[in-house]
């Protein structure tokens, strides 16, 4: 078994969506911009790495395997390719929450590339193909998505800043 982008960002899409949401894999299908069976088979799959569990019927978030793996080993599976400057929407250091902790230089910022992005920069891909569209759609999930490229992709006093932010809205899970 190989953990997968997708199984990432379907177990990010159950932190930002919280505990108390019970889903059809229809209703997470169309949240990410993912087939039925591409979104089961990615629940599955974070199932066997340990990422989610089924309690009461309902899918959860083993939230420290989920911290440790962000964490350490993220950064080295899912490595982001880096293009030329580009139309998109703005993430890792440039985007909410880091880009409020961190002082930008002249650099143009890191996207993903995208027609609907306000921003023009360094093409920085996406974790999943269908991240761009799925965090438009929701605020919350941009957010973790933003903390999980700058873990993939920044310098490390950003990736300090992206643990502690991850750490913050893990624990909010939790309650």
């Amino acid at each position: 078994m190989i953990l997968k982008p997708q199984d990432v960002l379907i177990t990010l899409k159950l932190v930002a969506s919280g505990k108390a949401i019970q889903w059809r894999f229809n209703d997470l299908a169309i949240e990410l911009d993912m087939s039925v069976s591409e979104t089961h088979a990615g629940v599955k799959r974070a199932q066997r790495a340990g990422l989610v569990h089924v309690f009461d019927g309902r899918l959860q978030v083993s939230l420290r395997a989920l911290e440790e793996f962000l964490l350490h080993g993220l950064r080295y599976v899912f490595v982001p390719d880096r293009g030329e400057i580009t139309r998109g929407l703005p993430t890792a250091h440039a985007a909410r929450p880091i880009a409020s902790h961190v002082v930008t230089n002249e650099e143009p910022p890191p996207v993903w590339p995208s027609s609907e992005g306000p921003v023009r920069g360094l093409a920085f891909s996406p974790l999943y193909k269908s991240a761009p569209q799925a965090a438009l759609r929701d605020a919350t999930l941009y957010e973790l998505l933003v903390i999980v490229d700058t873990l993939r992709g920044g310098r490390a006093r950003e990736r300090k800043i992206a643990a502690s932010e991850l750490s913050r809205r893990l624990a909010d899970y939790e309650r």
